[in-house]
């Protein structure tokens, strides 16, 4: 049976996308030697915040929210963004790569857990055997690092700090279902991206302030603009068009591949090498991930992906 041409293109964008998202975490690593993690956000979100306006006004429907879900907007801006942000950034900053990669693909995990609290799901047993092993693959990562010995070391420090960021976002996803059924997923991230936005601006403008621009090298700006370009507009753009023509379970699948190509980017180009215990900790949680996401029941208005 012929493959339809639209789901190849579909398949080839998603695959793009990983590679993407793979390559960022490496590339932010890169850019945070010279630019403290505050004020790669304050750059790197004008970028994202206009591409994403770009998109949106392509869009059919309203350009902002009815006044009644203003306020619930602004709380998943502060919450998904700019709380989300700060643990994420600067857990990066700490921690490898590949680690922070890992422990941002457990996110779909927080989410089942939370929404299963808030009784907007019963996940099955297949659901509950996913999560119990994504979570024995985190301590797997974590503990088999190479300075797992040291409990203060930045390492550590930052995985808790990127798995805190998860949470964040799974608390995002969850309180912004109702928003994402009546708007839209892309629509709703960008409305609290734009929150945020001028936020994350401002708190990142005394870093600016002590910043020699003289100083940053071409390769740290084109990092910058990797990051809120592609890392977020162009990334985003691809993520939504697979869900529009292939659903949402079927999407997220890709995502599981995210880690794997950020886990080679990594000891490629910043020579990141994990130890027999990490590796075989994130074939656990890969494979957790996925063994949850088959046995979930369709979402298709989910706002499960998060901008890193």
């Amino acid at each position: 049976m012929e493959i339809p041409r639209r789901n190849i293109t579909t398949d080839l964008g998603l695959l793009f996308l990983v590679l993407i998202w793979g390559i960022n975490f490496s590339v932010l690593k890169v850019v945070l030697r010279e630019l403290d993690p505050l004020a790669l956000n304050a750059l790197r979100f004008p970028i994202a915040a206009i591409a994403l306006w770009m998109l949106v006004r392509r869009l059919d429907g309203p350009l902002r929210p009815d006044p009644g879900d203003v306020g619930r907007i602004i709380a998943l801006g502060l919450l998904g963004n700019v709380a989300y942000q700060l643990f994420f950034i600067f857990g990066v900053n700490s921690t490898l790569a590949g680690n922070a990669s890992l422990m941002l693909a457990t996110t779909p995990v927080w989410t089942v857990l939370l929404s299963s609290l808030a009784g907007h799901e019963r996940p099955g047993i297949w659901v509950v055997i996913g999560v119990a092993g994504t979570l024995m693959g985190i301590f797997m990562v974590i503990s088999g690092g190479r300075d797992a010995g040291t409990l203060g070391s930045p390492t550590i420090r930052g995985d808790i700090l990127i798995l805190i960021a998860s949470v964040l976002w799974a608390t995002y996803a969850v309180g912004g279902q109702k928003p994402v059924t009546r708007y839209g997923a892309l629509r709703v991230t960008a409305w609290t991206l734009w929150v945020a936005t001028p936020l994350i601006f401002v708190m990142g403008v005394p870093d600016l302030m002590r910043t020699d621009f003289r100083a940053v090298t071409p390769e740290v700006w084109l990092g910058v603009v990797y990051a809120g370009l592609l890392g977020i507009g162009l990334a985003y753009l691809l993520w939504y068009r697979g869900v529009q023509r292939i659903g949402n379970n079927r999407t997220a699948v890709y995502s599981n591949l995210v880690p794997v190509a950020a886990l080679f980017t990594a000891w490629i180009w910043l020579g990141e090498t994990p130890t027999t215990l990490q590796l075989i900790g994130a074939t656990v949680i890969l494979a957790s991930l996925t063994l949850a996401r088959l046995a979930q029941s369709p979402d298709p208005g989910s706002l499960r992906w998060n901008s890193s």
